[in-house]
């Protein structure tokens, strides 16, 4: 795993809870908490992290959002990490062997999924089109898919610095 850039923590941020002077992103896997906690104090900045409930296993990672003033997607590698921050905090993969495997991006901001997509393909990663899965039971909310035939380049170009998701990745391609 490469180090932490502030582009991976803009992508990241996509799953995130803005609060007056921080940002706040929650993770089901500790492990994963604890990497963008290692990452942000590796930046020079502090972060902290607790656990949300008693029986939750649900963690928050918490930092200053002036780590992420004056921030630009200027160079293709700035745009890689910065989609793959976004993949591990508000991408899916299948991790059952009984469903037909995928790749996609979820997000209920329509604009900011099309512009995710748009870095995708100027990277030559075919995806899908931007689709609401079902009306009726959230009509704001919006996914698409990476095409079969870009699996592998997804994983050789973008990959996934989430400790389970990257596993899930490394195992169908």
């Amino acid at each position: 795993m490469a180090d932490m850039t502030k582009a991976y923590l803009l992508g990241a941020l996509h799953d995130a809870t803005i609060r007056k002077i921080t940002y706040r992103i929650g993770a089901k896997d500790l492990s994963y908490a604890e990497f963008l906690k290692k990452g942000i104090t590796a930046l020079g900045h502090k972060a902290w992290i607790y656990k949300e409930g008693k029986s939750r296993n649900y963690y928050i990672v918490e930092f200053v959002k002036s780590i992420l003033d004056q921030v630009a997607l200027k160079s293709f590698d700035d745009k890689i990490d910065y989609i793959r921050g976004y993949f591990d905090t508000d991408g899916g993969i299948a991790r059952s062997k009984n469903v037909r495997y995928y790749l996609y991006f979820a997000q209920k901001n329509k604009n900011d999924l099309a512009n995710v997509k748009n870095y995708l393909e100027q990277l030559n990663i075919s995806c899908g089109i931007i689709h609401n899965p079902s009306k009726s039971k959230d009509a704001s909310y919006f996914r698409f898919f990476i095409k079969a035939e870009s699996y592998q380049r997804f994983a050789e170009v973008i990959g996934s610095w989430h400790p389970i998701k990257s596993k899930f990745l490394r195992v169908k391609i």
